[in-house]
């Protein structure tokens, strides 16, 4: 992960730097939007090196020094004896990103184990044996479907902080997904619901992407929930 990181950052950063000479044969002949010049490019390649950074799952996870990044960043940029060799920093990186990722995942089961404990003594809540959480929001009378049906759903999925990771109400349209293909808890949940049901489903994170998440997408031990709405089952 790490090589491909510093991988696409090379190429991001030669593009870059291709495309700053190809327009400007003189550094005075531009001096950006703000009249600094090389400020605004210096500015420019630390973004684009911040989002694709950002973009790198666990490695996002790790606090960066920004004073130490700057002089390592400065050391290598300019061919200066640096603290550590490059084969020392991977192995250094991947420590910090081992401790980041076991500190997260700490931390959220912790929430995690608060949440439900508090969620379920909520008026309107109900358990499976599973231990999956869900409140009924608008009930259906139609038929349910089984754990092999595709249904057809509008759905906002989103971490116990509110922070909503997908939706299909903000796509503007529903999405078909296969019962075979997703989270145990999300499967569990749809087989209680008839047909014209809104649920809100609280998965705790062993019936979802568990102790792993997804990197840069859902933290380790997330419990996820769904406010579902069920609009086609299409049978198998």
């Amino acid at each position: 992960m790490l090589k491909r990181f510093v991988f696409s950052l090379l190429i991001g950063t030669t593009a870059l730097f291709a495309c700053n000479a190809g327009g400007k044969s003189d550094n005075n002949a531009s001096s950006g939007p703000s009249g600094t010049g090389d400020k605004d490019v210096g500015y420019a390649i630390g973004m684009f090196i911040g989002s694709e950074y950002k973009q790198q799952g666990q490695l996002s996870m790790i606090t960066v020094d920004y004073d130490a990044f700057t002089r390592g960043f400065k050391d290598a940029l300019e061919g200066n004896e640096t603290a550590i060799t490059l084969d020392q920093a991977i192995p250094l990186i991947q420590e910090a990103i081992n401790v980041a990722v076991e500190r997260a995942g700490r931390e959220n089961r912790e929430k995690e184990t608060q949440f439900l404990e508090d969620n379920g003594k909520k008026a309107g809540i109900q358990r499976t044996p599973s231990g999956v959480q869900y409140e009924v929001i608008t009930q259906g009378n139609g038929p349910k479907p089984s754990d092999t049906d595709t249904v057809l759903v509008n759905y906002e999925g989103a971490f116990i902080d509110g922070t909503v990771f997908d939706s299909s109400y903000t796509r503007g349209e529903p999405t078909e997904f296969s019962q075979t293909e997703m989270i145990p808890g999300w499967t569990e949940g749809l087989t209680l619901m008839n047909l014209g049901s809104t649920y809100r489903l609280f998965i705790p994170s062993a019936l979802a992407f568990g102790e792993e998440g997804i990197p840069g997408l859902v933290p380790p031990n997330s419990v996820l929930i769904f406010k579902v709405e069920l609009l086609e089952i299409i049978t198998e």
